[in-house]
């Protein structure tokens, strides 16, 4: 049976317009709004409200989200029955609220209140795109103000679903003014070192895009949906131009930098319940649980392995093994050291930098920010990832996420391997120099423990980004030096083909380096050094890791920061 051939042919319309079809049998079928054709309503519905025909993503109702996302009956709703206002004095406008009360059974478009997802408890709010497309009026403002104020006073995290169409046009300056105020709200809850995470629907656009949407420490994005300030036919209107198919998409949001990640709809619990699982205690507070060991405090914080092997290889042979092809990268040293890695994306600014990758994971049970540079392992994702080399949205990136983690009470982990920053015009054009420099000033006083590990090649100010930290250590073959050999040799004998002498010159090398005091730490490679060799490397970082977080989270912030800072003035 073609199911479409039971509607009357109409003009399509725009994804989210109501469609009325008569031909249909009464609350059996709908058409889908995404690909036009006939579905069973009980079939969508219990697909999540998901097109089973071409998978697109239909609006759900507020309290079905609920239900779905919260453990049954841990949902407590919040300020219901809230006046709505009619500042414009519009006749028909308190008439058309009435009405939406009536067929929506909702008294505006958001619900708020207090529930459980898995063991955490947090302040949840859903827009419902079917009350007046959730535009933000007075009513809407206040709910999640309230919502907003009562969590910072209760100290719980806040996730936020959007769906709005904007400002709500028949409150004028009201509803423009809950713009700032939720806004304000959310600086106070962030300023109590709360977790806000912010969940974009379809479509989220206008004046709620433009305040609380987009402030997030962590946002989250349902496939596809609408997300921008101006709507698209507004801004063909103003340029007179036809937009690129996919703009103002997910997909387009989460490429330049404006979203962390996106997530399936029946994968939106699971992932809530992890990022909130990860904030519910401090790195801090499970050291104290684990408890702190005198002896491993105790633990000699000095070289790791003989100095002779300095003499085993030339500076040069190590400059090779640190470029070797089959050498384990960044993403390798997350899998091997860390449990449950969640990536989050984007500078919020301009883009994602694919040559740094950074999120959250555990190390043994604690909770810590992981970054890393990121070579390919083919030249397929070398050309993806530059060859490593960051751009500034890449240093952009690293620089949210450790301030993150700062908030949060959260160490740093960096893994280093760049030949150094992107030299491109592209670069320059976006302030290479000035998002470098924002690393070094910001790292040097973040107020949580930071420790840089250099896996493979360490270039220039490019790694230098990542290695303003409490301790820097360095795999026995990787480098760290002021700029390449071949640079070097260039520049001081205008001549690359010195780069051997150039290596020796530098003192770039782990032992060099650990001599003069830049380093704290030499871990000891195998001598064929790849991913299948790589176990023993692992095991050995992952105890000296142990115990540096647990020296480190045993100290003030202020002993902390005064340490890091006279790491760096004495050299």
């Amino acid at each position: 049976m073609d199911l479409n051939k039971m509607f009357k042919k109409t003009t399509p319309r725009r994804s989210g317009e109501a469609q009325n079809h008569p031909e249909a049998p009464e609350g059996l079928m709908k058409k889908c709004n995404k690909c036009g054709k006939g579905i069973f309503q009980k079939d969508y519905k219990n697909n999540l409200y998901i097109c089973p025909k071409c998978g697109g993503y239909l609006r759900m109702p507020a309290q079905k989200r609920i239900r779905f996302l919260v453990e049954e009956g841990s949902f407590e709703e919040w300020d219901t029955g809230l006046s709505n206002t009619n500042p414009l004095r519009l006749r028909e406008y308190p008439d058309k609220v009435r009405n939406l009360q009536e067929k929506t059974k909702l008294d505006e478009a958001v619900v708020t209140g207090k529930c459980r997802i898995g063991e955490n408890e947090l302040v949840l709010m859903v827009m419902d795109g079917r009350f007046m497309s959730a535009s933000m009026g007075a009513v809407v403002g206040e709910k999640i103000t309230r919502g907003i104020e009562r969590a910072t006073k209760e100290k719980l995290p806040v996730v936020i679903f959007t769906c709005s169409g904007g400002a709500r046009m028949q409150e004028g300056m009201t509803s423009l003014m809950q713009m700032a105020k939720t806004s304000a709200a959310l600086k106070r809850h962030s300023d109590a070192g709360l977790l806000y995470i912010s969940v974009l629907t379809d479509p989220t656009t206008g004046g709620v895009t433009a305040s609380f949407a987009m402030l997030g420490d962590i946002i989250l994005a349902e496939p596809k949906a609408l997300i921008g300030f101006a709507g698209p036919r507004v801004i063909e209107q103003t340029i007179h131009q036809k937009l690129p198919k996919g703009f103002q998409r997910s997909e387009f949001l989460l490429e330049h930098g404006f979203i962390d990640r996106i997530v399936e709809r029946q994968d939106m619990k699971t992932v809530l319940c992890q990022i909130l699982d990860m904030h519910r205690m401090s790195a801090v507070e499970t050291y104290r649980k684990k408890g702190l060991p005198a002896k491993m405090l105790a633990k000699k914080q000095g070289e790791v392995i003989s100095t002779e092997r300095d003499k085993e290889k030339t500076p040069w042979q190590r400059v090779e093994l640190a470029r070797a092809k089959d050498r384990p990268v960044g993403e390798d040293y997350i899998h091997g050291l860390f449990d449950d890695f969640v990536e989050f994306h984007g500078d919020r600014y301009f883009g994602d930098d694919s040559a740094i990758c950074g999120g959250i994971a555990y190390f043994h049970g604690c909770p810590v920010t992981v970054i890393a540079q990121m070579k390919g392992k083919n030249t397929k994702e070398n050309l993806r990832r530059n060859f490593g080399m960051p751009r500034p949205d890449g240093y952009r990136k690293a620089l949210r996420l450790m301030k993150q983690a700062e908030k949060f009470h959260r160490p740093v982990i960096c893994f280093v391997d760049t030949p150094g920053a992107y030299p491109g015009m592209d670069a320059e054009e976006r302030g290479q120099g000035e998002a470098i420099a924002s690393n070094l000033y910001e790292m040097s006083a973040l107020k949580t423990p930071v420790l840089s590990i250099l896996i493979g090649e360490g270039g220039s100010g490019g790694a230098l980004a990542m290695a303003v930290a409490d301790e820097v250590w360095m795999l026995e073959n990787a480098i760290y030096s002021i700029l390449s050999p071949e640079g070097f040799a260039s520049i001081l004998w205008k001549d690359a083909s010195l780069a051997q002498k150039a290596a020796k010159v530098m003192k770039l090398t782990s032992y060099d380096l650990k001599r003069a005091g830049f380093v704290e730490k030499i871990i000891e490679e195998p001598e064929t050094y790849t991913l299948d060799t790589m176990l023993d490397i692992c095991e050995n970082l992952e105890e000296q890791m142990e115990t540096f977080l647990r020296k480190m989270l045993n100290q003030s912030v202020e002993e902390l920061l005064e340490g890091r800072y006279e790491r760096f003035r004495n050299m």
